[in-house]
């Protein structure tokens, strides 16, 4: 019972700042610049604010990309970890690909998540508990058991980049996609059949799909196979891979590829 009420909290949260952002997409909205060049806008901040009233309780921490971090999350049991407009170069660009994503970690573990991706009429929820749901239906992850003839998912601007394109031709389709969080639900819904990157990333942008792919029966961890753990500090996991059970081993095996390629390309004068 405790977990549906957490779920509930965590679908109202995503009804009501997913409704403000509909509204502030229909209009100029102004651009502000992080100090690392990425766009944050005034709609960033009204459902950072909005979140931020609607969810902690007495007790829980609080995590998101748009508030500045409080160390004393790191002291609390419960803590939610939340991206208020992932997408949102795609927001400003009419890509409607953007969401919110929203997850609560207990003890380090993400155990409850929720994707709204508003302008596609998508809203992801689940947790271990629970299994996930795409707008109420239940959904799990991918039951392949070879890539082969599956989708695989990569960062919109990767495939622009070498290591992105080494992809194709591997006798499985590649499909570009922009949020990361959004990217983990197609995984978590059985929509797509993996995703993987071994770059740095932010404890926002994978919690929710973690808690979504792990509850739908999927794999995921860092871009190591190790389990993610969040709630840490700095806020950032050493990767990410994501899945269907039953192509661990594989994806596994290509991301080690992967590393090795680029350790060997370093290496060349």
């Amino acid at each position: 019972m405790a977990r549906e009420e957490d779920l509930a909290r965590i679908r109202a949260a995503l009804r009501r700042a997913g409704d403000v952002l509909v509204e502030m997409s229909r209009r100029r909205v102004r651009v502000f610049h992080k100090d690392n060049g990425s766009p944050v806008t005034e709609a960033d901040l009204a459902a950072d604010d909005l979140l931020r009233a609607e969810l902690p309780r007495d007790g829980e921490g609080w995590l998101s990309e748009e508030t500045a971090d409080d160390p004393a999350r790191l002291g609390r049991r419960r803590v939610w970890i939340v991206d208020p407009l992932d997408g949102t170069r795609e927001f400003l660009a009419g890509v409607p690909e953007w969401c919110v994503s929203i997850a609560l970690a207990e003890d380090g573990v993400a155990v409850a998540g929720g994707v709204l991706a508003p302008l596609l009429g998508e809203q992801i929820l689940g947790g271990p508990e629970t299994g996930v749901t795409l707008n109420g239906r239940p959904v799990r992850a991918s039951s392949r058991a070879r890539l082969a003839g599956g989708v695989v998912l990569v960062d919109r601007w990767a495939l622009r980049r070498r290591s992105g394109r080494v992809l194709l031709g591997r006798g499985f389709g590649v499909r570009a996609v922009g949020p990361l969080a959004y990217t983990l639900a197609l995984v978590a819904t059985g929509r797509a059949d993996a995703t993987w990157g071994r770059s740095a990333k932010a404890e926002w942008d994978i919690a929710a799909g973690a808690a979504l792919v792990a509850a739908a029966g999927g794999h995921v961890s860092d871009a190591a196979g190790r389990p993610l753990a969040f709630n840490r500090w700095p806020p950032r996991a050493p990767g990410v891979m994501a899945c269907g059970a039953g192509l661990a081993r594989e994806v596994e095996r290509l991301v080690s590829e992967e590393a090795a390629r680029a350790a060997a390309s370093r290496r060349r004068p």
